[in-house]
């Protein structure tokens, strides 16, 4: 046996062009004296490695990564177009922030919100100083888009009870308890405090009633959710706009729509949720959800200038032309915008239509097979929700083993198939949720149905030593993060103050 050691200062005949910093021709990797040491984790090497060795190690190590295309709890689109694909690679370098260098890719960003806008019936702003006729603009992710909407509703409230020579220091935001983590930590790094309308054990999107009944003085806005997280139904965002109606109340409504944003128009046209409503002001999409763009790419929208304050609009001019920025982050890749202009002009409204029509079809099929084995569905179906199908395991003391041993077994097979618990107030709920995205053919759900099966009839034939086994194994190892001191202690399920655990987006 050779000792390791050994093997790091043995001489190769090939090891002095490589120290030379020779990569000109690409070595075979596996003979190279790489391929027996250890790659740097702590500590930056001291010397350079040929190109073809780090391609063929940091390959070899992402294989051990799951397969994007059974991992069905993500909404991040997973499939792209090899000339799409070719067009976001040679934006790569492009800098989107530097639009004097770069003015077509500003030029498409506008044309990209003018056409997400106009899904949402933004009115159109058509002052002579304007760029755009709708007001919006990209981010890196609904995240981003959801905190620039608090902040524009924080600032606007502000400013009126500085007007009205009132306290202006304890904004509220009312929301449903199964609101995305995005949300939570907008209000905790804003300062605004949380309302919350909880979720009950039948009922899991928000209460409009209960919504209107929390605002008060202090309140900046109400949050909708077009498409939740858990469930993928579609919150009321008509009936909270009339109630405000009805009680005269000036209170503004922000919707959610990072899932919802690009199904709803073409799936579901009559429903009323967008800017239609004179309450709604402003709007966040994810392009890289339905918008069918790898991440990460949002848009947010308002609906007139004036629920944009000017004061959180910067304008520099140290990149070669005035311009003005509202954005959280400055530099950004111009890749994502380019992939959206893409996806918008390749499929158009009848092509968006028909994926999402293909994938709410598929969505029911799915419900109803599930249904046969028993389990009870608790999303929406027929385009009145997300195309997903939300789930879970009758009542019944006898069976030994629950929802997180079912997604454990099916790993096995490379289906990631998430378990998590509800929202508080009924987070006793265990459910599992499978999110169908473009790729999700019709073949391939009937190849998991039978994985189902499998699993079910593995996980009957256990005892309860084995299940016991199992239970221990994901509490011990299951949900645990890679080792990060930020992540210390914690899981994938991050807990917010409202103690609840969130699956994956």
């Amino acid at each position: 046996m050779v000792h390791l050691s050994r093997v790091r200062k043995a001489k190769h005949p090939h090891r002095e062009p490589e120290e030379s910093g020779d990569t000109s021709s690409a070595p075979y990797v596996y003979a190279t004296h790489y391929a027996a040491e250890e790659l740097p984790e702590h500590e930056i090497a001291e010397r350079e490695m040929p190109a073809a060795v780090v391609k063929r190690m940091i390959q070899d190590e992402l294989s051990l990564d799951g397969n994007p295309l059974l991992n069905l709890a993500s909404f991040v689109t997973t499939y792209m177009e090899d000339e799409v694909e070719s067009l976001m690679t040679d934006a790569m370098s492009k800098n989107f922030i530097d639009f004097e260098q770069y003015p077509q890719t500003a030029h498409i960003q506008n044309r990209c919100v003018n056409m997400i806008a106009g899904l949402l019936h933004a009115p159109t702003n058509n002052d002579d100083d304007s760029d755009q006729d709708s007001i919006g603009t990209s981010t890196v992710g609904s995240s981003e888009a959801i905190m620039l909407g608090m902040l524009a509703m924080k600032k606007r409230w502000q400013n009126r009870r500085k007007q009205e020579g009132k306290d202006w220091t304890r904004p509220n935001i009312i929301m449903n308890s199964a609101v995305q983590v995005c949300w939570e930590k907008a209000a905790r790094y804003f300062d605004v405090e949380e309302k919350f309308v909880y979720c009950t054990d039948t009922r899991y999107v928000i209460d409009p009633q209960t919504a209107v009944d929390l605002v008060d003085e202090n309140t900046i806005g109400i949050c909708a959710i077009v498409g939740t997280t858990y469930t993928g139904e579609y919150e009321d965002v008509k009936k909270i706009n009339d109630l405000l109606i009805q009680r005269d109340m000036d209170c503004p409504i922000h919707v959610d729509a990072a899932s919802g944003g690009f199904v709803a128009p073409f799936v579901n046209p009559d429903m009323v949720w967008d800017f239609q409503l004179e309450k709604v002001v402003s709007i966040n999409v994810s392009g890289h959800k339905y918008g069918l763009v790898y991440p990460g790419v949002g848009w947010v929208f308002w609906r007139a200038p004036e629920y944009l304050p000017k004061e959180l609009i910067f304008n520099i001019n140290y990149l070669g032309s005035d311009q003005a920025s509202f954005t959280l982050n400055f530099s950004k890749g111009a890749s994502h915008i380019i992939g959206q202009y893409y996806q918008l002009l390749r499929l158009g409204r009848h092509g968006y239509k028909s994926i999402m029509s293909n994938l709410t079809r598929t969505a029911d099929y799915l419900a109803s097979e599930l249904e046969k084995l028993d389990f009870i569905i608790m999303s929406e179906r027929s385009g009145r929700g997300l195309p997903l199908v939300a789930f879970r395991l009758p009542g019944d003391d006898s069976r030994l083993y629950d929802e997180f041993a079912l997604a454990h077994v099916l790993r096995r097979r490379g289906w990631v198939v998430p378990a998590y618990t509800m929202a508080p107030h009924s987070n006793q709920l265990k459910m599992m949720r499978i999110v169908l995205r473009e790729d999700f053919s019709l073949h391939r759900c009937n190849l998991l149905i039978e994985d189902f099966k499998m699993a079910i009839k593995t996980l009957d034939e256990m005892d309860e030593s084995m299940i016991d086994r199992i239970s221990q194994y994901i509490q011990t190892h299951g949900a645990k993060m890679p080792h990060n001191p930020l992540y210390a202690n914690e899981t994938h399920s991050l807990q917010g103050k409202t103690g609840k655990s969130h699956p994956v987006c």
